[in-house]
């Protein structure tokens, strides 16, 4: 099961719901992060490829720098994504492996659509909010400013992109009970069928 939704959508609140239930959750940018840490054979390829200048004074990876290095630079982060994401598939496969035949397995990945891999999942859970909502979340919640959300929105795949590869759609506009409900409801089904 892949779980998806756009930034400020509400995915982290329904992946912690999942957790709670029982799922076992299998979180990409954690994955990600543990990938490229200091020591790893993913820190050492990244820095083969973009120089020691991404890395801070303690080695760790500068994210930082690396994000300033990739984020207006189509080919740095087509390089960087060349590295991280076999690494982050290889580990992903470890951990449902080992979760067990039966286990509700989650795999929370932000940029799902983006991707391109929803086809690698039965099913596909896409948590949606309004354009204005997630901007009000940002601005309002982590004091982002109005043109920052905005950007970070459309750098991210569309509304209409992410809902074409749902199969569950969980519309987060109502309480924390509404979407806690609805997370139980869908929970429920994957169970049965686990």
């Amino acid at each position: 099961m892949g779980l998806t939704g756009g930034v400020a959508s509400g995915k982290s609140t329904v992946s912690a719901i999942l957790a709670e239930l029982g799922a076992v959750v299998i979180d990409a940018d954690l994955i990600a992060r543990e990938v490229v840490a200091r020591g790893t054979p993913g820190l050492d390829a990244v820095v083969a490829e973009f120089g020691p200048e991404v890395l801070t004074p303690d080695g760790d990876l500068d994210r930082p720098a690396m994000g300033a290095l990739v984020f207006g630079d189509p080919d740095a982060r087509k390089r960087l994504e060349a590295i991280i994401h076999p690494l982050v598939h290889a580990r992903s496969a470890e951990l449902e492996a080992s979760a067990g035949d039966s286990a509700v397995v989650v795999h929370d990945i932000p940029l799902l659509a983006e991707v391109g891999r929803a086809g690698s999942f039965d099913e596909v859970i896409v948590v949606d909010a309004p354009t204005d909502v997630q901007v009000s979340r940002m601005v309002e919640d982590r004091g982002w400013t109005r043109e920052d959300a905005e950007s970070r929105i459309a750098a991210q795949a569309t509304r209409q992109v992410r809902l074409a590869i749902a199969t569950h759609v969980i519309h987060n506009t109502g309480t924390l009970s509404d979407l806690r409900a609805r997370v139980e409801e869908i929970h429920a089904g994957l169970a049965a069928r686990a």
